[in-house]
């Protein structure tokens, strides 16, 4: 017995009629038939359904309408059912608009670190400046949804989109590489701060905040290293492209057997995987090497004396007091905080400037201090005030985002050499590249001479520490000075399988002129791959390198500020989605975000 197929309209061609639109007062929309008159739908493109539904429900009052008189009708209707679906598109499209404007300005919330409620603070601001402005446009406005929990919505899709953008880019890295650090936020949680920054083929650089991971036990090499290998499994980026690991020198970061160095080691020896270069943040180790200098006596008063003054609010009001009356050129003292890098010298500079005014004032306090009339502890202040000013330009030449790698080196190597001058003119007596200590000499007693030999003491002590602490970034310095200028290092000292393309590069006149002219990272991409492919390889590692942490210190400040006393529970999920929306280079996609939507009313 043979089954009957069922019958397919699609297959039988039919068409809508137009002349059934004066017949019976039918209009085609989208795959269906309606009715002009009563609203109603018919499925099937058939004269026969049409006349019965007119037949049957309108003929005896339209019939009697002909020629002129019907299509005069016939156009109202039209008119009318247009109006309609205006009206609807309308309505449709201030929804959007009204989503889309919550999304921006759950955006700019989220990257100022703004809290949740402020939506709503925003939303009275445009409310009332639109009334006074346009009043007519009061409704419209006042559909845009920007309370807390609309807000806290639409940041967190913000902040899935930036991921997923990551993701998407992540999967072009031809090399990449991580910089790793670690911090306690306000409600004392431990947050590991993991920040990527790859280049694909093209030499296109992306630097993003990977993730923020709590860690709520200890911060113990083996639970960074689960955070690590989660978060690039989650990237879905390859251990083999792997450039670089740059962390804030932490013994559970650097540690050889138990650390996250140690571990990541054994892990490439699994795998059988070439290690990748591992670096102290240059910032840090810059930092700390001026903990080498004897002059702690010095540095040990000065905070005292600072303290003493600032802390009791009695003291501080009064010091303030005298020195305005004598017309001092600074108001007051700086407060010391070893966390802020530049905090020693600003804070040094002050007190160097203000130290008559503090010793009259101390002794005023009943509270003399022997120091400040002692030569010797004079000489040693204006020294130190001197030499930390030099490590505090350091330290805002190595500081800032996006930075290469070698440029951070060869501010280091200038600072060298640096050294050496000082230490050769403190020699010959001579200091003109230090004020204090030059303008002290001149209004000292002349009884007592400047300490050189102190002097040259401590500066090669900061020279030997520097050595030591650099040591990482001495090894690999042959390549940043390959990368720096491929025109003038000597080809028997790189890589075999680079000789060769850097003697063609060496002998090219035209890519020499353009290296000159040009950008570094443009100079390497416009070298054809074909006969630079090995050069171009090795710049685009040497790019995605991050010489120091500076970025994620830039993050946990921005931590500290969304994070704060009166927002001590904010999740760790918004925390994170706040971070990205306040670093990240990326633009959030929100028209790609509302396509998942199943609807765009303007609350949801």
């Amino acid at each position: 017995m043979s089954v009957l197929k069922k019958r397919k309209v699609d297959s039988e061609c039919r068409v809508f009629n137009e002349q059934w639109t004066i017949n019976y007062f039918f209009v085609q929309s989208k795959h269906t038939c309606l009715c002009l008159i009563c609203g109603e739908y018919v499925s099937m493109f058939k004269e026969y359904n049409l006349k019965r539904h007119y037949v049957s429900k309108h003929s005896e009052k339209f019939d009697k309408f002909e020629e002129e008189l019907r299509k005069k009708m016939l156009q109202e209707f039209k008119d009318s059912l247009e109006k309609r679906q205006n009206s609807f598109k309308r309505v449709a499209n201030e929804n959007m608009a009204s989503v889309r404007a919550s999304y921006r300005v759950a955006s700019i919330i989220a990257k100022e670190g703004k809290p949740f409620t402020d939506g709503e603070f925003v939303k009275k601001c445009i409310l009332e400046t639109v009334e006074e402005i346009t009043p007519n446009a009061v409704k419209s406005f006042s559909c845009v949804s920007l309370s807390a929990s609309t807000v806290t919505r639409r940041i967190e899709d913000l902040g899935s989109d930036i991921s997923l953008q990551l993701k998407e880019r992540a999967r072009n890295f031809t090399h990449f590489s991580l910089a790793l650090d670690e911090s306690e936020d306000i409600s004392h949680t431990s947050q590991l701060i993991i920040f990527v920054r790859g280049i694909n083929q093209n030499f296109e650089v992306c630097e993003e905040l990977a993730t923020l991971k709590s860690l709520k036990d200890a911060t113990t090499g083996e639970n960074i290293f689960l955070s690590l290998t989660e978060t690039l499994d989650e990237l879905e980026l390859n251990w083999e492209k792997l450039t670089c690991v740059t962390t804030d020198g932490a013994k559970s970061m650097v540690g050889c057997n138990i650390g996250l160095i140690g571990r990541l080691n054994r892990l490439f020896d699994i795998k059988n995987i070439c290690q990748p270069m591992y670096l102290h943040c240059i910032i840090h180790q810059q930092s700390l090497c001026g903990s080498v200098l004897n002059l702690k006596s010095v540095m040990s008063t000065v905070i005292s004396i600072v303290n003493y003054i600032r802390k009791s609010g009695l003291n501080h009001r009064q010091f303030k007091s005298f020195v305005e009356d004598i017309e001092s050129e600074y108001g007051d003292l700086l407060f010391h905080s070893e966390v802020r890098w530049l905090s020693r010298g600003k804070v040094l500079k002050r007190f160097y400037e203000l130290r008559y005014e503090i010793e009259i004032f101390m002794t005023d306090k009943s509270k003399p201090i022997p120091e400040l009339s002692d030569p010797a502890w004079l000489w040693d202040l204006a020294f130190l005030t001197d030499l930390t000013e030099h490590l505090n330009y350091l330290n805002l030449n190595l500081q800032g985002n996006g930075k290469l790698v070698h440029e951070l080196f060869f501010d280091i190597k200038a600072f060298q050499r640096k050294l050496d001058l000082f230490r050769q003119q403190f020699q010959q007596n001579i200091f003109p590249h230090f004020p204090c200590c030059d303008s002290l000499r001149k209004q000292i007693s002349t009884t007592f001479t400047f300490p050189v030999q102190k002097c040259i003491a401590n500066i090669t002590l900061l020279q030997n520490e520097l050595n030591r602490r650099f040591q990482d970034f001495y090894n690999n310095e042959k390549s940043f000075v390959l990368f720096h200028n491929p025109f003038e290092i000597v080809v028997d000292d790189i890589a075999i399988n680079m000789q060769l393309e850097l003697i063609d590069l060496q002998s090219n006149d035209e890519l020499k002129s353009l290296f000159k002219i040009g950008n570094l990272i443009n100079f390497y991409y416009l070298l054809p791959e074909s006969k630079y492919k090995n050069i171009k390889n090795f710049a685009r590692k040497m790019i995605s390198i991050f010489g120091s942490t500076y970025i994620c210190e830039q993050s946990f400040s921005r931590m500290q500020h969304i994070k704060s006393k009166t927002r001590s529970r904010l999740s760790d999920n918004h925390l994170e989605d706040f971070l990205k929306m306040g670093i990240t280079n990326l633009t959030p996609n929100i028209d790609t975000i509302m396509k998942t939507k199943k609807q765009t009313h303007s609350s949801h």
